[in-house]
């Protein structure tokens, strides 16, 4: 019976890593002092916080203003770091392979290469390279020698070199403290899955054990997810059905529950607050009618006083009622306003979540049948199809989420004088992991930057959802590209053109209709998606013009036109 190692964790400790790196900071300081390069400094200290992102611009921007051997060698080791913390393993990998030879990078550069081949799957590789960096070790921190002993075990147990791969995993077990039970739980695993691969039972059982009762009353839902799916795979190649099924179903309710409830709940509370604002306004209502008719009788009964106090009271109450009635009509339109919204919100939640959740409901089923029959290719197929329906839906509910807290005016909104590059340049940071994953090109021509008068959050959610809705209907592989540019004297634009499927004429004559959309009349959006509307509504916000233009088999161009900032 051939047997299937359930988890494999790659254990690689970056906090610990540039922590203890003393000689690049040291080296970062004496950089950034004899320069006094503002891009430098920066660089250093967005590492030093582990800020990786920014890092990794300002690390990339560093390498291109110097020559000097030194120098680069201190930024590509960092971009490389950087890299390697945001998942860039081959841009990871080029940058870490272009530093010297120097004493000073030797344990660095061997230290980020086995652990980079590791995650490429290159295991001879990073064998060589973790066992060099063993060998000439003399003073790293236990936490960064149990790293190492880790991942070393890891790339025995992928060649299949079972001996040596129990040999560094018993290393590690001496080195962990009993306290450091995320990591006790791994390693048990691992140590778990060797033995099982070695058909030693015996051995593994009891490791799978110890790490689920672990994880059990340790507070991360994702290890009792693992312990408990690992068990239920082992004890289902042991025959012993009952107890295989009792952890699936364990297994099953810690997936449920890693989803988003969170969302859910929360669209729960809008609705009950907005059900309660009603039957308040409404109760307000009734209170204004008595009193109204309250004042009438009390006129009546002081009328007789005198002909000139009648006129005068008459004519106070009626200014007073005018005024109140003025106040009554407000208060209808604003509640019809709400109550359209939320019913809006409503129409929108259900009919794009029952797709996808039938979508999910089936896959859970197609699951099941793949595991009765043990097949591991469409159990992996029914998994990733419903990863990609979860993060689609996470979308759309995002969009409810930030589109219900515009239109209750409780969105953080703060327009500031900002750079425009930065703001595009981040969201594309963002988007490298989805646009490498689907194969599509991007390109950017900047051909001016300018100061924008804008919220830049808001702006962020426009340009997210643009990109997602290029790569979302983009037929296959395909390119995007974007381009910032100023194109009168009071408005600097970002442009985002794709290869795509193109929208239909009708369609979009109604998304560039939206220009003009309130809530008043957002029955006009009908049938157009609740993404544009937000990103319509907050470029409006932004004082700014959003337009497209596209045509079918060829792509969609979408424009983003915001005031510049005079200086």
């Amino acid at each position: 019976m051939n047997k299937v190692i359930v988890f494999i964790y790659l254990l690689i400790s970056l906090i610990s890593f540039s922590q203890k790196s003393n000689y690049l900071h040291d080296k970062g300081n004496l950089i950034c002092n004899e320069s006094k390069e503002l891009v430098y400094c920066k660089a250093i200290d967005f590492y030093r916080n582990q800020q990786y992102d920014s890092c990794y611009t300002y690390s990339n921007r560093a390498l291109i203003m110097t020559e000097d051997v030194d120098k680069r060698d201190f930024f590509n080791c960092i971009l490389g770091y950087s890299a390697f913390a945001k998942g860039l393993n081959k841009k990871s990998l080029s940058c870490i392979s272009n530093i010297s030879e120097s004493d000073h990078y030797k344990q660095i550069k061997k230290y980020l290469l086995g652990n980079i081949y590791l995650r490429l799957g290159e295991y001879q590789k990073a064998i060589e390279s973790i066992e060099s960096w063993i060998s000439n070790d003399s003073n790293s921190s236990i936490s960064i020698k149990k790293v190492m002993y880790h991942n070393l075990a890891l790339c025995y147990l992928h060649k299949k070199k079972f001996k040596k791969a129990n040999f560094f995993f018993d290393k590690e077990l001496k080195l962990l403290s009993i306290n450091d039970t995320v990591s006790l739980i791994k390693t048990k695993l691992d140590l778990a899955n060797a033995y099982y691969e070695q058909y030693l039972d015996n051995d593994a059982i009891p490791l799978f054990e110890e790490a689920y009762n672990l994880a059990k009353n340790y507070s991360d839902v994702k290890l009792k997810h693992f312990t408990s799916e690992s068990l239920a795979y082992v004890y289902k190649d042991q025959k012993k059905n009952e107890r295989s099924i009792t952890y699936f179903i364990e297994a099953i309710k810690w997936k449920d529950s890693i989803w988003n409830r969170d969302r859910i709940i929360e669209l729960a509370d809008q609705d009950k607050k907005l059900t309660v604002a009603q039957k308040d306004k409404e109760i307000a209502v009734q209170d204004e009618k008595l009193k109204r008719k309250e004042v009438v009788q009390r006129g009546l009964l002081f009328g007789a006083s005198g002909l000139l106090l009648f006129i005068g009271a008459l004519g106070f109450f009626y200014s007073k009622l005018r005024k109140q009635n003025t106040l009554i009509t407000q208060q209808k339109e604003d509640l019809a306003i709400a109550n359209k919204t939320k019913n809006y919100l409503f129409s929108v939640v259900s009919h794009d979540l029952r797709s996808p959740m039938n979508t999910i409901k089936y896959q859970h089923e197609q699951l099941k049948k793949y595991i009765e029959t043990n097949n591991l290719e469409g159990i992996k197929e029914a998994n990733n199809t419903a990863i990609t329906v979860t993060e689609s839906t996470s979308h759309l509910l995002n969009n409810v989420l930030h589109w219900s807290l515009e239109q209750s005016n409780q969105m953080v909104f703060a327009q500031k004088a900002y750079p425009l590059k930065p703001i595009v340049e981040h969201v594309l940071y963002d988007y490298e992991n989805l646009i490498e994953a689907n194969a599509i090109e991007i390109s950017t021509n900047y051909i001016q930057n300018s100061i924008v008068n804008a919220d830049r959050e808001s702006i962020k959610i426009v340009l997210r959802n643009l990109l997602d809705n290029a790569v979302k209907y983009m037929n296959g592989k395909g390119k995007i590209s974007v381009e910032i540019g100023v194109d009168s004297e009071n408005y600097s634009y970002v442009a985002i053109q794709d290869t795509g499927i193109g929208i239909p004429k009708d369609r979009l004559e109604k998304i560039n209709a939206l220009k003009g959309v309130s809530i008043d009349k957002i029955d006009r959006s009908e049938g157009v998606g609740l993404g544009l509307i937000l990103c319509q509504t907050l470029v409006k916000k932004n004082n700014g013009i959003l337009s497209f233009d596209s045509e079918v088999g060829k792509g969609t161009k979408v424009t983003i036109q915001l005031p510049i900032v005079n200086e």
